[in-house]
């Protein structure tokens, strides 16, 4: 219809709408990249305020408040810098929109304005119905070019959330993955080798762990302790050899199944803001009042429960923050309990904790490993003196093994590690 009308004038709007698009799509992009930097901004500031908060005692204990507010304040003035930009840059963007609008309005009427009353070549009535016209193209392109503005800056927040939820994980089920419901015989590392990055921390590395046994894991920072751990559970996989549980290779097992089969306490006892009981219950679903307070027992933790102003039902603060260490320890060990699994495998369960503590904690761990297939990561030597097999780690590879009678005898590395604990003691 535009064309019948006037061909000169369609023509002119044809050019002018891409040139205006072009123009308003370099305004969207600046805005994006503005957006993506506000974002960036945002989560640095947030992670230090994170990072405050969590280690205000140490701040405090070290006169550090004044580098810490330091910090605090370059970046939040990072973060106003930048958020201003980005707000200058937005407020620009919807005028311009409409400047470009008006413009071709203008534009128009100057150059249909001519053809009518100069050049003759168009009537007045005609005119009016293409400006008619004209106008119902560049409203809707109007409310386009507004949107487009949002669409760019939530396309900077979508992509930082998107970076995250898209992070492949390298540990996933084979098809037709197995699911395995018992533990039977053994556990067996099998000339494993691992690595983070290029720093080799495993080499060739061989263990059997006989079911209903505790295995200790001991040795020096860095020696692989975590790391076999780790594998055994399958949260990283191993870069050479195998890891085998009743003869099947764990990658041949489902992951959910596998970690079935276990449980686990860290030193770092993770609990959630919510009630002893339903903390505790996270070890086992729709487990009843008195499972949970069965598996408190067991861990020595009923005691101190029931001196909780609401026992079970008492909320415990964010992280636990309203128990002390020992505390917060058992009720993992409970959790643990709860879950009932077949093999345990406990990561340094004490090494956090006071003499009183560490007794009730120990006490709750040997009460929780009777009878279970048990692999134990100690720091402290005098809490796994009782394992049957004590296997002493050095530089990822075992040094020497057997029990602690053994081992003293051999007067070897788990001696001269003893003899340094009992000496800082």
């Amino acid at each position: 219809i535009m064309f019948g009308i006037s061909a000169k004038l369609t023509l002119f709007v044809f050019i002018f709408i891409p040139l205006a698009g072009a123009i308003i799509s370099r305004i969207g992009k600046s805005l994006k990249r503005k957006s993506d930097r506000v974002q960036k901004e945002q989560g640095e500031f947030l992670s230090i305020v994170e990072e405050t908060l969590g280690g205000l005692r140490v701040i405090k204990a070290f006169n550090a408040e004044s580098r810490f507010f330091e910090t605090f304040s370059r970046s939040t003035d990072r973060f106003f810098k930048f958020s201003n930009k980005l707000l200058n840059r937005q407020n620009l963007a919807s005028p311009s929109g409409e400047f470009l609008g008006i413009l071709v309005i203008g534009v128009l009427l100057w150059f249909g304005g001519k053809m009518v009353l100069v050049d003759k070549t168009l009537d007045a009535s005609s005119f009016i119905a293409y400006m008619g016209l004209a106008y119902n193209i560049l409203t809707p392109a109007k409310a386009i070019s507004k949107a487009s503005f949002g669409v760019k800056k939530g396309n900077a927040a979508a992509e930082r959330v998107l970076e995250i939820l898209e992070t492949e994980n390298p540990i996933i089920d084979k098809k037709n993955a197995e699911d395995k419901s018992t533990f039977e015989k053994n556990i067996s590392l099998e000339n494993i080798s691992f690595k983070y990055e290029n720093d080799l921390v495993l080499q060739k590395f061989n263990l059997n762990v006989p079911k209903g046994k505790t295995i200790a894991l001991v040795g020096q920072s860095g020696s692989g302790k975590s790391t076999i751990a780790n594998l055994v559970a399958r949260f990283y996989d191993v870069n050479e050899g195998e890891i085998k549980i009743d003869g099947t290779n764990i990658k041949d097992i489902s992951k959910k199944s596998l970690r079935g089969l276990m449980g686990l306490v860290t030193q770092d006892s993770i609990l959630f803001n919510d009630t002893v009981g339903q903390n505790i219950s996270l070890g086992k679903e729709n487990a009843s009042v008195a499972e949970i307070i069965e598996a408190a027992k067991i861990a020595n933790a009923h005691d101190f429960i029931m001196d909780l102003p609401k026992g079970y039902d008492t909320n415990i603060g964010d992280s636990g923050n309203k128990l002390s260490g020992g505390q917060k320890q058992r009720l993992s060990i409970a959790r643990a309990v709860l879950k009932n699994p077949p093999i345990m495998i406990l990561d340094e369960a004490t090494s956090a904790l006071d003499t009183e503590g560490e007794r009730l904690v120990q006490d709750a761990l040997e009460n929780m490993m009777r009878n279970r297939t048990s692999i134990v990561i100690a720091h402290r030597l005098s809490t796994i003196q009782n394992a049957n097999t004590i296997v002493v780690l050095q530089k990822g590879k075992i040094a020497e093994q057997g029990s602690h009678t053994e081992l003293m005898a051999k007067k070897g590395v788990y001696k001269k590690l003893v003899e340094m604990q009992s000496f800082v003691s």
